[in-house]
């Protein structure tokens, strides 16, 4: 459910963190005609315009406001500038660095697939999960970020993405942060994102991926939110889980797997297993199977992800036989099941990596 517009104004002063509903409400609170806030919101989500001052055809009841409330900061808007834009060298990936105005700093990628085009979006500066394989697990937590902060993802890459002549169509909630963590601002920003006169991405085009916060996937569910779910699991026994998902201690397997179940009988949707494969780790056939008994009598589909190396941990990824005898053991229990494509390998594309890169080299200079 979205902020009461009272809490908005005092937590934040970012037009970009209102729902369409929220921001009708403010202006017309400010004395201007609700159509302004379908001009305002049109300007901001629908064009993805960086300054709304820029649009030639405000009325000049609203462009008076906007001039008053910006310059004098009452409000303002989420735009972070780009720090750093790293392309893959096959030209399907690229990663942005971008700076919050407490000058911290969150990744986003955008990814193309067969003419699709996808960004993954950030919900938190750093991370409180503390996987150990992943660069932003190994920073730690820092904040949340706001609505506007993630919605500011998404123009961005709808940006560039006009700049090619192509269009964003899928978003994964993927990057840095635990966004059922953040379970609040995230579903704020997909209000916004996924509303029809604004961005418009649909939302079975949107993935949230969670390590297992329990108390968040019933809440989806209870919610009846509309998104795909993904679950990280890495591993089928607490015991291999705790070793490399610190989280598994507070929401073990058994608590975890109940969720998922009552998430398949509440919503009837499918619920997507992430499976890192980490050589010697959890990639052998006797891990297979254990994968295929954990999961049984639920509705999944297992997408198996070679490990993105990082410099905090030192897992390599399995070998292609490896994984190709997973997936096909996986297969022949009756689970879809997919090797995903890695993308964007050389421009550090894991979830905190090219922040992680940054800081050592800051570090080391």
């Amino acid at each position: 459910m979205a902020l009461p517009l009272n809490d908005v104004k005092m937590n934040s002063r970012s037009l970009h963190d209102l729902t369409f509903d929220q921001m009708t409400a403010l202006l017309v609170s400010e004395g201007l005609a609700s159509l302004h806030a379908k001009t305002l919101w049109s300007t901001l989500h629908f064009r993805s315009l960086a300054d709304p001052l820029s649009r030639e055809d405000l009325s000049p009841p609203l462009r008076r406001w906007l001039v008053s409330n910006l310059s004098s900061g009452t409000w303002t808007l989420d735009v972070p500038p780009l720090n750093l834009d790293v392309p893959s060298g096959d030209g399907l990936t690229r990663k942005s660095l971008l700076k919050l105005t407490d000058n911290q700093e969150i990744e986003t990628v955008i990814m193309s697939y067969d003419g699709r085009h996808t960004a993954c979006i950030s919900t938190q500066a750093g991370c409180a999960m503390g996987c150990v394989f992943c660069a932003t697990g190994q920073m730690g937590f820092v904040r949340h970020l706001r609505p506007g902060e993630i919605v500011a993802q998404v123009h961005h890459a709808r940006r560039v993405l006009v700049e090619q002549g192509k269009r964003l169509r899928n978003l994964v909630f993927m990057g840095m942060g635990e966004p059922l963590h953040n379970y609040d601002a995230v579903m704020t920003a997909l209000d916004i994102i996924t509303h029809t006169s604004g961005i418009n991405i649909g939302p079975s085009k949107v993935s949230i991926s969670t390590v297992g916060v329990v108390p968040g996937i019933l809440r989806l569910a209870e919610e009846g939110r509309p998104y795909n779910l993904a679950v990280s699991l890495h591993a089928a026994t607490d015991e291999e889980r705790s070793a490399i998902v610190p989280a598994n201690q507070r929401w073990p397997l058994p608590d975890l797997l109940a969720a998922c179940r009552s998430y398949n009988a509440q919503t009837g949707r499918r619920i997507f297993f992430a499976w890192t494969l980490i050589h010697g780790v959890n990639d052998t056939p006797e891990h297979a199977q254990r994968v295929a008994e954990l999961l049984r009598g639920l509705d999944a589909h297992v997408n198996l992800i070679p490990l993105n190396r990082t410099e905090g941990y030192e897992g390599v990824e399995s070998a292609e036989e490896a994984a190709n005898e997973f997936h096909r053991l996986l297969q022949e229990a009756g689970y879809p099941c997919t090797i995903r494509q890695r993308r964007g390998i050389d421009v550090a594309a894991g979830c905190g990596q090219l922040k992680a890169e940054k800081q050592r080299r800051r570090q080391a200079a």
